[in-house]
């Protein structure tokens, strides 16, 4: 893992800017607490902050080859998992290597296959070279976009990092949010490329941008396709779990203490199990952690989200695994902390609005990361194997938008509620929405002979796996990464989302409940009781006093009535919520106040110039 940034400009030598360049590199210290480099030459400045997970002391970055027609540099954010079957393809081929790193062989693969390299890993990553040969910088992110990577294009170049913070930290780029960044932030749909900062872009997942002095090209090279799948049940339960168990071995080789992020759902608790058997193997012990709430077991309400705490679930798979398991509890004043939503938002760099769920997953992470620096995550097992309620709800099937936010608004209610009603006019942000539904679906290619409802299943699976994913993939990205913790995502290996993704809804919910082959592949290492549990999402506190907690401070937010916040969000909305006499447990009631000392905070560390109009 690490965090990496850089400069191009055509115009002029950068060994001049060293200062400009170690601005940018610094603000990458939370994501490599462990080591910095730079590298710069002519036009070329390179960045790199490093967490040391696989040879660490070999690794070291940048990393770069001096060849006859020039030097080959690389900065490289992520993980390779097949980088001993690759480093032994490129010594058949001549290479040779003075590390055990995946950062090499990824450098060596390029010089070999130039950045047709991409389709040759197998991992998580976003890797930029400076190839002097060609005179030109190569951007290159993985398949499923689990790292992050924004690029922002200049008058003779190109500013890059793995985070905006990196970016924004060079004179060149503006703090500036327009209209369209402002729907983005409003809206919960993750357009491709749209990095919400005027000028600046993401590197779309699965694609490579190439900057040279003619200017600027993009290469897709991986995109979710549609393929017929001739296996029957048997054989596709069989496939899943051969594939499953290769990817956890593969995720598991660190050369530093790991771990896995247990919840008690079936995603993450058939990833613990299966790590848990691969170790037990060689003689080891699988540590595992889950977020809980001081009370929540015992004062726990269910309602149409959530049906049972999951802390006894939890203890139930540690107990058959026999995992060396640790809960992380929380309490109401520790998520509610100022302090912590400080961390969050310069994270993050955006308000992203999810309040608790976000403190509490930085607060979690904070803890792991005293005892392991990796820790393998369930996260996208609801995309990849058709998970999440929207999934089963007619109303979110049929509707013509993004299934996710039919439930959502049933649950947690508008999300623009909370702004001025002259503004969430004047953004038109169900118009933003339906425009950006459209584009979504348009590519969704058909097979020959689907029906209309497998179509419509495959549709909704493409846009959880190309868009809904996203979000919360940079969101574990960033609060992970805010304390050096580096968490991988077993469920995003791409030759599982491929394999899963053209099984026929029918497969997918052979049993008429959700994840069905991630259910069965996985039974024989889960207790009765998660094989039997129904889907149940982040856990959110139902603590009063966190409620209260947000309604103190709101109203000292409303007592500053020349903040900026106001310029965006409805003052006596916010006044009607801080007032109300019973303070509400639950997040439905409480996203309007979370957003706003989001908000508010996000323009206090900030400071964006705003374009409403």
């Amino acid at each position: 893992m690490c965090g990496i940034t850089g400069w191009v400009s055509f115009d002029r030598d950068l060994t001049a800017e060293a200062g400009a360049l170690h601005g940018m590199t610094e603000t990458m210290a939370c994501r490599g607490p462990d080591d910095r480099g730079t590298w710069t030459e002519g036009p070329a400045a390179l960045g790199h902050r490093r967490l040391a997970i696989i040879d660490l002391p070999g690794g070291r970055q940048p990393m770069s080859v001096r060849t006859p027609e020039g030097a080959v540099a690389l900065v490289y954010s992520g993980e390779t998992y097949n980088f001993t079957e690759l480093r032994r393809e490129l010594t058949g081929r001549g290479h040779r290597f003075t590390t055990d790193s995946d950062t090499e062989v990824v450098l060596h693969g390029y010089l070999e296959w130039g950045d047709a390299v991409a389709e040759r890993l197998n991992g998580m990553y976003a890797f930029a070279v400076w190839d002097a040969r060609h005179d030109r910088l190569v951007m290159i992110r993985d398949r499923m976009g689990i790292k992050p990577f924004y690029y922002h294009p200049t008058a003779d170049g190109v500013l890059f990092g793995s985070e905006p913070k990196a970016i924004l930290a060079n004179p060149l780029a503006r703090r500036r949010v327009g209209p369209d960044g402002l729907r983005e932030l409003f809206t919960m749909i993750k357009t491709p490329g749209h990095a919400v900062w005027d000028g600046m872009r993401e590197v779309e997942p699965g694609t490579v941008v190439t900057v040279g002095r003619a200017g600027l090209t993009t290469r897709a090279y991986w995109r979710l396709r549609t393929r017929p799948h001739t296996d029957d049940r048997d054989t596709t339960v069989a496939t899943v779990r051969t594939l499953l168990d290769d990817i956890v071995r593969r995720q598991l080789v660190a050369d530093v203490p790991r771990c896995t992020l247990l919840s008690g759902g079936l995603d993450s608790s058939a990833m613990t199990a299966l790590a848990a058997r691969q170790l037990a193997e060689r003689g080891e012990k699988v540590r595992s952690f889950a977020v809980d709430f001081v009370g929540q077991t015992d004062n726990f309400v269910a309602d149409e989200l959530r049906g049972t705490p999951d802390t006894p679930f939890v203890h139930d798979v540690a107990e058959l695994a026999r995992t060396d398991h640790q809960d992380i509890v929380l309490d109401a004043q520790a998520l509610a902390d100022p302090a912590v939503r400080e961390r969050v938002i310069r994270a993050r760099d955006l308000p992203a609005g999810f309040g608790d769920m976000d403190t509490s997953l930085l607060l979690l992470f904070r803890a792991i990361r005293d005892q392991s620096t990796v820790a393998l995550s369930g996260e996208s097992a609801d995309e990849v194997f058709g998970g999440y309620l929207q999934f089963f709800d007619e109303d979110a099937r049929r509707a013509d938008t993004f299934p996710w936010l039919v439930r959502f608004g049933r649950h947690f209610g508008d999300d623009t509620d909370v702004l001025r009603p002259d503004l969430a006019k004047s953004l038109d942000l169900e118009g933003y929405v339906a425009d950006g539904y459209r584009t979504a679906v348009a590519g969704i290619q058909r097979l020959e002979g689907e029906s209309d409802f497998e179509y419509r299943m495959r549709q909704i699976c493409h846009l959880h796996l190309t868009r809904f994913v996203r979000v919360l993939l940079d969101r574990k990205d960033r609060m992970s990464m805010a304390v050096g913790l580096e968490v991988r995502v077993p469920f995003c290996d791409h030759r599982l989302v491929e394999y899963v993704y053209n099984t026929p809804w029918s497969l997918k919910s052979f049993d008429g409940r959700e994840k069905s082959l991630l259910r069965e592949a996985t039974a024989d290492v889960l207790p009765r009781s998660v094989y039997e549990r129904v889907k149940s999402p982040y856990p959110s506190t139902q603590d009063p006093r966190y409620a209260r907690a947000l309604q103190d401070q709101a109203r000292e937010l409303l007592a500053r009535p020349s903040h900026r916040v106001f310029d965006l969000v409805d003052r006596e909305r916010v006044r009607a919520a801080a007032e109300r006499e019973t303070p509400v447990s639950t997040q439905v009631g409480r996203r309007g106040l979370e957003r706003t000392l989001d908000l508010a905070q996000w323009l206090d560390l900030y400071t964006p110039e705003l374009v409403l109009s």
